[in-house]
């Protein structure tokens, strides 16, 4: 269910329309999309991941549109993603052999293919740097492009996950083989209990927010243990479609830039000799709700009564269009239900005066 209707008189509506040019009108200096793009590409990909699409352009065209409004955007490009057709469904992307921009373990000093900081604001001094105003981006460029043609090319390498060492030690649960299809969120109902697949989909299309703040009660006491980030990449993933419906051809038709997060925890009571672990991936560079779906993933999976624990509470009520869609309902006109409330206190307030009486 979601709640987009507008109701009230043809004109006012059309002139309300129109005044939103009025908040857009306050510089003669226009936001190129290419700008929004490449400058906010972090907001970018939070509104990819949320949409559901992953399209950089369309998510910068729908941001510049609505005046920066991150909903509005997610509404925009889902709507877009509805027309269009669905050709082909891709193989298991292999994101261990993914072109890793960033890559950290909170769990070990040293990890097989090192650590790699990447690009992140962890260790900035989060001062506003007021130069940035006055920032030449043409130059910014240019010197950008000067560092990466004096650097030297390096090999793409495969880094295993940390994981895996664990696994074969037999320190942290494995999950069972499952050759059954995914489930299609965007194209079936979701049914409960869900498929974990289901879930893991419906986590990354949900609003950042929402996630982060469920993550954050978990890890308050409102759920398990504190965990630990066992593996946070950063990279380039690359996409194939099966050749003429063969499953042993395949053909590459590009990459996409994601996230992905593996969170080590303590395992339920009955087997302390193992540790669990839970896991989240987005489009983009959004690591903190990676991390968070990580950590509800874990939630989810052992249960219990908490909210973050609560598989039907978590994926109906985190959907960013749902959830914005259903609160927007309350502007619009609700007459005659607020008069049924009145006249309901007025006749009680009617029944106690003439009881005291």
């Amino acid at each position: 269910m979601a709640y987009v209707a507008v109701s009230g008189g043809r004109e006012a509506i059309e002139e309300s329309i129109r005044l939103l040019d009025y908040y857009k009108s306050g510089t003669d200096k226009d936001v190129e999309v290419e700008a929004v793009e490449n400058k906010l590409s972090l907001l970018v990909d939070r509104v990819m991941s949320e949409a559901g699409l992953y399209s950089k352009t369309y998510a910068a065209l729908a941001l510049k549109q609505c005046e920066g409004s991150i909903e509005e955007a997610v509404f925009l490009l889902r709507a877009y993603r509805s027309t269009l057709t669905r050709n082909y469904y891709t193989n298991i992307a292999d994101t261990e052999n993914m072109r890793i921009v960033r890559r950290i373990s909170a769990a070990f000093k040293d990890i097989i293919g090192g650590q790699m900081l990447g690009a992140t604001y962890d260790y900035t001094h989060r001062l506003i740097n007021f130069d940035t105003d006055a920032e030449d981006p043409a130059k910014l460029r240019q010197t950008v492009r000067d560092m990466l043609i004096a650097q030297p090319p390096e090999e793409i390498v495969s880094r295993p996950r940390v994981s895996d060492g664990l696994k074969k030690e037999g320190l942290i649960d494995s999950c069972d083989p499952d050759d059954r299809r995914p489930f299609d969120v965007t194209s079936n109902m979701l049914e409960f209990p869900a498929d974990r697949s289901a879930r893991l989909q419906t986590l990354a299309r949900a609003d950042t927010g929402f996630i982060s703040g469920l993550a954050y009660s978990a890890l308050r006491g409102f759920g398990q243990l504190h965990p630990t980030v066992g593996e946070l990449r950063c990279g380039y993933a690359e996409l194939y479609v099966p050749y003429m419906q063969d499953d042993n051809e395949s053909i590459y038709i590009g990459e996409i830039l994601i996230t992905e997060v593996e969170c080590f925890n303590s395992a339920d009571d009955k087997d302390r000799l193992k540790l669990a672990s839970g896991y989240g991936a987005v489009f983009g560079r959004n690591e903190t709700k990676a991390i968070s779906i990580a950590v509800i993933d874990r939630e989810l999976e052992n249960g219990g009564p908490y909210p973050a624990q609560n598989e039907e509470f978590v994926l109906m009520h985190g959907d960013s269009l749902e959830m914005n869609g259903f609160i927007s309902h309350l502007k619009l006109p609700h007459y005659v239900t607020f008069q049924s409330k009145l006249d309901a206190v007025r006749k009680t307030r009617r029944a106690d005066g003439e009881q005291e009486l």
